[in-house]
């Protein structure tokens, strides 16, 4: 008797791990786990996400890769980059970004969350062979370890032009800049105009910027509210350059209080050949409280008849199944 109530309650967790798998593979959330700041990448026929470890800022010392062949299915990819890698970073490594080059991964992460220019770290730049790492310090010290024009040195996104020139745009603390990047990602050029760092912070902007072309124009989006609350979402402009000017328009993502509070800090992919496009970003689900107990989700986002975007519908469904073709 006493073995076949051990036979069923083994039978019993193995049946609840399936359905907690099933959920992360069939709604949304799409991956398991807290996470936050998801950077998402196409390489080859394959999805990628590269979020945030949510957790205490000293917890916060590697990050996790996450790959699907459609979108609805997540292999994780652990420990890719880690403060064993990156002798200056020590806590609070967060909101990845990565493009690949030349056959290399570059991956960009901010770490140690510095508060003034007397404190070591910033952006820093890590190189693998492939997306899924092991990543290992590109540069030995930071990419971006002061503040200017008044940004904190955080979550970079990092913009591949139609023209092929690379830049960064970055910044935390209501500032947003933007920079030329050199060839071998080693540091920055001057812009046009002369300047290194340039400010191009539209109204409301809080920290989180993206960048994507949409018809010959570029749309910048960003963060705005705080992190840690429901009123986390983000806002949009369009602009005929990568350096703007930026006019907000509007909110396009934020809470639904039916669903999920504190939707932001996001990216957005193309399928390769196709007019779908998809927003991956954070949320904290309403069972939670706690600032860091955030998920990484995917929804559907669409496109008027003038261009502009229509706000999204966060759902906890996930999204149809898309292969790469």
């Amino acid at each position: 008797m006493r073995k076949t109530l051990t036979f069923l309650a083994a039978v019993s967790i193995g049946l609840c791990i399936q359905t907690r798998q099933a959920a992360a593979q069939n709604g949304n959330p799409v991956i398991t786990g807290w996470y936050a700041d998801p950077e998402a990448a196409i390489f080859g026929k394959k999805y990628w996400i590269f979020p945030t470890f949510s957790d205490k800022y000293e917890k916060q010392v590697f990050f996790d890769a996450f790959s699907s062949d459609d979108l609805r299915k997540w292999k994780k990819h652990p420990h890719i980059l880690d403060t064993a890698a990156v002798k200056w970073a020590k806590r609070a490594m967060w909101a990845p970004a990565i493009v690949e080059k030349d056959g290399k991964y570059y991956f960009f992460f901010a770490a140690n969350d510095i508060q003034s220019d007397a404190e070591h770290g910033g952006i820093g730049v890590a190189v693998a062979d492939k997306p899924g790492g092991p990543y290992k310090d590109y540069l030995g010290k930071p990419l971006i370890d002061k503040f200017h024009n008044g940004a904190q040195p955080i979550d970079q996104f990092v913009f591949h032009d139609k023209d092929g020139q690379y830049y960064m745009i970055y910044g935390g603390w209501r500032h947003c800049n933007i920079v030329k990047m050199k060839p071998d990602f080693t540091g920055f050029e001057p812009m046009e105009d002369g300047a290194l760092f340039k400010e191009i912070t539209p109204e409301g902007y809080v920290e989180g910027p993206f960048m994507f072309i949409h018809n010959g124009k570029y749309y910048f989006m960003w963060s705005e509210g705080g992190w840690g609350g429901p009123d986390y979402s983000v806002a949009y402009a369009i602009a005929d350059s990568p350096v703007g000017p930026f006019k907000r328009i509007g909110k396009i993502l934020q809470q639904d209080t039916a669903v999920a509070t504190g939707a932001g800090h996001h990216s957005v992919i193309n399928v390769p050949g196709t007019d779908r496009w998809y927003i991956v970003y954070h949320r904290r689900p309403l069972t939670e409280k706690a600032a860091n107990h955030r998920v990484v989700c995917i929804d559907e986002m669409h496109f008027d008849k003038d261009g502009m975007i229509v706000p999204v519908k966060i759902t906890n469904e996930s999204v149809q199944p898309v292969k790469i073709r």
